[in-house]
Parts: structure tokens; sequence; C-alpha cells
């Protein structure tokens, strides 16, 4: 169990899950080296707003906003954001992600990542009819007020049943031995 993950466990117990989830990000080392911010979260987790602002941080030679910055601001919370909303009984990881650069960031970015009950009904549905999915969501890196897209990052999700996966992992490494 990573420190992320006992923080996880233990933390709801002393704060709410959203706050938790927020501040956990933002003094969190390897979140931090984005340079970005989570700055809202809502109660239900199902809504994230990122801020990456533009700073001598993550300034690259032509003075935009570096790539990698971008990319590992969106990176790690659509994963973690579905675990923490679809609960104990399923694996979610990351399988893929494709970044496509639009334009040069030379102000501040903000990204929205959202979740629906719909959609999370539907992944539960899916995995108990297939045993294990794969899920695909895109997140805009934006200006403020959403009217300029400078990059978009496309993650592949899988999604599986704990109980097949752990049977899955186990024939796996059966059949190589």
């Amino acid at each position: 169990m990573s420190i992320y993950q006992k923080i996880a466990k233990i933390g709801p117990k002393l704060i709410s899950k959203h706050k938790l989830f927020k501040y956990g990000f933002n003094f969190s080392p390897m979140y931090k080296r984005s340079t970005a911010k989570i700055i809202e979260v809502s109660n239900d987790l199902l809504n994230v707003r990122i801020r990456l602002p533009l700073s001598y941080k993550n300034k690259n030679y032509v003075n935009s906003i570096f790539g990698g910055s971008m990319f590992s601001a969106v990176d790690p919370i659509p994963m973690v954001q579905l675990i923490n909303l679809i609960g104990t009984n399923y694996i979610v990881w990351d399988k893929s992600a494709e970044v496509i650069f639009k334009k040069p960031a030379k102000e501040n970015l903000y990204a929205d990542f959202n979740y629906s009950e719909k959609e999370l009904a539907e992944i539960k549905e899916q995995v108990s009819k297939e045993n294990e999915i794969e899920i695909i969501k895109i997140t805009e890196l934006t200006n403020e007020d959403k009217t300029k897209v400078y990059c978009e990052v496309k993650k592949t999700i899988y999604i599986a049943d704990k109980e097949f996966f752990k049977q899955k992992r186990k024939k796996s490494a059966h059949n190589t031995v």
C-alpha cells in the first residue's frame, strides 16, 4: 500500500473526502512538481478544477508552459478521481495517454475533470457484464474562460472487477512459470 493509499484510507476519518482530495494532491510532492494546483473539488468528487500558472518554474525555452508540466498537471487526476468514486471493488489503472499540444501556452491554464452519476453507473454495469473495460477521458487545458484550448490529454483508463483481476493475475503468473 502506497503512502497515498494510506492517507486516502485514514484521512476521511479526520477531514471530508473532497478536502482530502484537494489538499492531498496540492501537498503531494509528485503533484507539486507539475506546478499545478487543484482549486476546486465538489463535495461529491464528481468535479475537479485545476489551475496551472505560467511561472518561472514551468517556462520552457520559448517562454511558454513546458509540455511536461501540462501533462503532469492532468495525468493522475482522472484515475485517482475514479478510484475514489467507484469504490474498492474495482481495479483502476491508467493504460495509456495521448497528449496533443494545440498552441504555446503563455497564460495561466485551467482544466476540469468531470464524471456524472450516470457515467459511473454505466461503468459499473459494463464491468459487471464484461469483468474488465476501458474508458477514454479527454481533458482540455484552456484559458480561464475556456475560449482557447492549449492542450488536450486523452487518457485510456482500465477498470476491472477486483476478484476477476486477481484471478486473471493468478492465471497469468501460473502460465509464465
